[in-house]
């Protein structure tokens, strides 16, 4: 079933289109206002959907809309490709093949792709229209949506970035089917973010129906897609530039990030982090007594069960709380943290003390 939502960002309104057949949304987008349409995708992704979604989205090459050049820009797989030399490498091809301020880039793919294509979309020659069209669990209920682009610097991720909208998401479920099951598992992670902060009954339903939820099943995991991603939505359109409501969003994302940077990128994708950072979170709330009896165990049974995570034992835990200052959400080294209060409430919380905040870390590793 199609579901379509509504963002309306500073500039104008644009649509999140998910469910089966959500590529069609293409064919009732105005392509042939523009003067060219470039794909930015990976290669052993595009190999296997692009044809599919050429044909599905009315781009194929048999029948391209009037006067519309169509091209395919291909980057590496992984978060190697989320750089300051792939922004330029990306920007020299379309400058190469063409495409000047009239041009559409559509980018096809994960978180990587998605950030990536989107600060380029938001800086070439001082930005051109994108569409998204997210190919992983996350991508389709969080980043895809709301316009954050980013590229990491240094050993800093998403360090240099832009809050510049799409004009159409469209998420096709089909397409996660040929997903590893650890990419699928590290998205459902963020599937449980969302069902944290927004309550029942997604967490009820995701409790439910954890278990069953695998790459091949794609129909099982669409309506709760559709709410994951309705819950992005609804937060976006009250906050679009993270003011304030919008840093809801970024529960267990504190820890997730310190974590990742403490292993060098190279241990955990990204939802296995906030896998991690999740869980820290709710033992950080509950050393504060903000945590309600009960919900905490509950939050950590959900998120045990979406499977294995990577170990995080040896992680030297003094690494960890030196990086946790230097999160994005930090004002002069004040960590603004987003803590549950419940299943369905979250607060966001400064002023916590680091001997808390180590506390919780130490109750964490030694639950493996």
């Amino acid at each position: 079933m199609i579901h379509t939502l509504q963002v309306t960002s500073e500039k104008f309104t644009y649509d999140v289109v998910t469910g089966r057949g959500a590529w069609g949304a293409l064919r009732r987008f105005p392509l042939a206002t523009y003067s060219s349409v470039f794909v930015l995708s990976e290669k052993p992704l595009w190999k296997r959907w692009g044809s599919t979604f050429l044909r599905e989205s009315g781009l194929e090459p048999a029948r391209p809309p009037a006067g519309i050049l169509t091209r395919t820009v291909l980057v590496p797989s992984g978060e190697g490709s989320k750089a300051m030399r792939m922004v330029e490498l990306v920007a020299g091809q379309l400058l190469k093949g063409g495409a000047d301020r009239r041009s559409l880039l559509i980018v096809f793919g994960g978180g990587v792709i998605g950030d990536l294509g989107g600060f380029v979309a938001s800086t070439y020659m001082r930005s051109i229209d994108y569409v998204q069209i997210p190919t992983t669990v996350v991508g389709q209920v969080d980043s895809a949506v709301g316009g954050k682009t980013a590229v990491n610097v240094g050993a800093m991720k998403n360090l240099v970035g832009t809050v510049y909208p799409p004009r159409l998401v469209a998420a096709e479920p089909r397409v996660l089917s040929s997903l590893s099951d650890r990419a699928f598992r590290s998205g459902l992670y963020e599937v449980v973010k969302h069902a944290i902060l927004a309550g029942d009954p997604l967490f009820s339903q995701l409790e439910k129906s954890i278990d069953s939820l695998r790459p091949p099943n794609t129909r099982l995991l669409e309506p709760l897609l559709a709410s994951a991603v309705a819950v992005k939505v609804d937060v976006v359109n009250r906050d679009e530039r993270e003011a304030n409501l919008r840093r809801v969003l970024n529960l267990g994302h504190t820890f997730g990030h310190a974590f990742e940077e403490a292993t060098g990128y190279d241990r955990f994708l990204h939802g296995e982090a906030v896998g991690w950072g999740l869980l820290a979170a709710a033992r950080l709330a509950e050393g504060l007594r903000l945590l309600a009896p009960g919900e905490g165990e509950r939050i950590a049974r959900l998120v045990r069960r979406v499977g294995p995570l990577p170990p995080i034992g040896d992680v030297p835990p003094a690494k960890v709380l030196k990086l946790l200052p230097q999160d994005k959400k930090a004002v002069g080294g004040n960590i603004r943290w987003v803590l549950p209060e419940r299943i369905g409430k979250v607060r966001i919380v400064a002023d916590v003390p680091m001997k808390e905040v180590a506390a919780a870390l130490k109750a964490v590793t030694s639950d493996q």
